[in-house]
Formats: C-alpha cells, sequence, structure tokens
C-alpha cells in the first residue's frame, strides 16, 4: 500500500466518522425537540404545563384562605 493509499483510507475514515457523528446529532436534536412540543400528555412540555396549573391552584387556595 502507498503512502497515497493510506492518506485516502485514514481521510476516508475521518470522513465515515464525521458523517455519523452529524446523523447521531441530527438523529438526538429531533428526539429532544420532540419533547418539547405538547402531545396529549406524554410530553415534558405537558407535564410541565400540568405542574404549573397545580402550582397556581395552590397558590389560589392559599389566598383563599388568607
Amino acid at each position: 500500500m502507498s503512502g497515497l493509499e493510506l492518506g485516502l483510507a485514514i481521510i476516508g475514515g475521518i470522513i465515515s466518522i464525521q458523517i455519523q457523528l452529524v446523523i447521531l446529532v441530527k438523529w438526538l436534536v429531533k428526539h429532544y425537540l420532540s419533547e418539547l412540543i405538547p402531545n396529549s400528555g406524554t410530553s415534558i412540555k405537558d407535564q410541565i404545563n400540568r405542574l404549573e396549573a397545580r402550582q397556581h391552584e395552590i397558590y389560589k387556595h392559599f389566598l383563599d384562605k388568607a
């Protein structure tokens, strides 16, 4: 194997690894962004909305007692 072939093989391997990393990051971003969109109760966004509503009810309850 000549020096040129070895260099091209190394460059090809580096490019392959970079492509795989880009695909992984793209998948992770898509997965995590889907958690921030309400979807009828199972996303993080829905859970936060429920907690905020519950917190508002608790504050309202304390204000009514005072």
